[in-house]
């Protein structure tokens, strides 16, 4: 009841910390869904240079953690270019270019699960190859790469925490600012804890929803 309490007293930090965290997680997710996508491209090309950078860039932000990529935009945007840059925006920047490098990967892993048959098939009918992507192959990858795109979504949620060590007003800002106005410090954190486990459970059960829905179509 306790805690309760003190989320009722404290709710407009945490209906803020709510609304930021699930804004920097969807708009990072849209940014890196693009990102992505043209990553996905290079990464396929025959180009071994264009293959090669965006290899590279896939292996550097999947090896580094997010805290480090963070911080790196927020303080080298600074440092290198003079910008005083807002924390949300730095935060924007790095989740989404952190985003590209796992969606990358996803969209890959879905346009290689359509049988490569259906390639053949499409030369054979005249098709380029520009053709059979855009007609034949990703409308059957979207399939498989929907429901890994709301994952992907769930996992920022969880991992955008780390952004508050750059002063975004996200849930566990909230939950900083909340202990250091009550002096608790453990209730806050269950409360942070109680409402992350809603928002990824919720959306988990419905990216599960989709995926039903998605292979009772085929």
């Amino acid at each position: 009841m306790e805690i309760l309490d003190l989320f009722v007293e404290y709710k407009q930090y945490y209906l803020i910390g709510i609304k930021t965290t699930i804004m920097l997680s969807f708009f990072s997710l849209i940014i890196g869904t693009t990102l992505g996508g043209i990553l996905c491209l290079l990464r396929l090309s025959k180009f071994r240079l264009l293959k090669a950078v965006a290899t590279v860039y896939i292996e550097v932000f999947r090896g580094t953690p997010m805290m480090v990529q963070i911080a790196l935009v927020y303080f080298g945007s600074y440092v290198l270019l003079g910008v005083d840059m807002n924390s949300f925006l730095a935060a924007l920047i790095a989740v989404s270019l952190n985003s590209a490098a796992y969606v990358a990967e996803i969209i890959r892993s879905g346009i290689q699960s359509v049988d490569k048959g259906q390639w053949e098939a499409s030369r054979s009918l005249g098709l380029s190859n520009g053709q059979t992507m855009r007609h034949i192959i990703l409308p059957q990858a979207v399939k498989n790469i929907l429901p890994a795109l709301g994952n992907e979504f769930v996992t920022l949620i969880k991992e955008t925490a780390v952004a508050s060590t750059i002063g975004v007003l996200d849930l566990m800002h909230a939950s900083k600012i909340v202990q250091s106005s009550s002096y608790k410090a453990f209730d806050p954190l269950v409360i942070v804890a109680a409402i992350y486990f809603s928002l990824t459970f919720t959306l988990s059960k419905l990216v599960g929803v989709l995926e039903r829905r998605l292979s009772y179509s085929d």
